[in-house]
Order: C-alpha cells, then structure tokens, then sequence
C-alpha cells in the first residue's frame, strides 16, 4: 500500500505518471489541479507531481528512488543535450525506448562520451528494465550510489 493512501505502489505510479504528463505537455496547470477538492490519495499524487518529466518512464524512476535521500532531477540539460536523470551531483540514468535506433543511437554515444569526459557516470537502461525488470535496475543503481558514483570529485 501507498504511504498514507489505500492506493497500490503500482496505482500510484501510474497515476503520477499520467498526472506529470499532463503537465509536461501543458493539457493541465498545477493551479488548475489545486483547484480541486481531491480526495487524500488525489491529494498526495498532487505533492509529488512535477511537469519536468518527459515520459512516464522519469516518473517511476523519481518515485521507485524516493527511498536514496539523494537528488534525483528528470531532464535536465547537460552538455547541450537532456538527460533522463541525474542522480546525486555525477550519476546519470538514461531511459531507452523503441526510438533509440540509427541516428539517435549515434547521438546517445556521443552524447555519453561527452557526459564521460565531463566527469559523469552514465547508466543506460530499456524501457523493458523499467517495467519489467526493476529488481535489476534498482541493484546496480544501488550499486553505483555505494561506491560513491554520484558525488562530485
């Protein structure tokens, strides 16, 4: 169960997610959603929503990481390009759809040459890790925050 709510962990999530969407893509203002009179799990959705995640993909990860205490900002520019997350000062995920092909894959390893050369740790991930194979996600961002692959220097 969600944290004070009678809402699942998965409810939730994909609630967030659709919520941040709607946001992102300007369909909805947060002035708009704090018009409302939301029951308490509408209520505690709307504290956590944010209209910086792209894809609802940022949105699980932001959420299924709450736990770390560290900084966890969705897209963000860095080397003139966005990142999907940037973990802690250093430690960059990137989230991988079905369009990550040709140029745009090209694109990406530039991008994470650049990234490495600016002193970041850069981690790709699929969109099948992510709703599929959490359990593998979650270990090696794990282990990547226990070695200390999010601080700077």
């Amino acid at each position: 169960m969600c944290w004070r709510t009678s809402l699942s962990a998965s409810a939730f999530e994909r609630a967030l997610a659709t919520w941040e969407s709607a946001l992102n893509k300007s369909l909805v203002t947060m002035e708009a959603l704090h018009g409302y009179s939301w029951k308490p799990a509408a209520r505690l959705i709307l504290e956590r929503a944010t209209p910086f995640a792209d894809a609802g993909l940022e949105t699980y990860l932001r959420a299924r990481l709450r736990w770390l205490r560290e900084p966890i900002r969705v897209q963000i520019w860095i080397a003139g390009h966005r990142v999907d997350a940037l973990i802690g000062d250093r430690f960059v995920v990137q989230i991988d759809g079905a369009h990550h092909v040709g140029a745009q894959r090209s694109e990406d390893i530039r991008h994470d040459a650049e990234l490495r050369l600016m002193g970041y740790h850069v981690m790709r991930v699929s969109y099948t890790h992510v709703m599929f194979d959490w359990h593998i996600v979650q270990d090696l961002i794990m282990r990547a925050v226990a070695q200390g692959l999010h601080r700077a220097g």
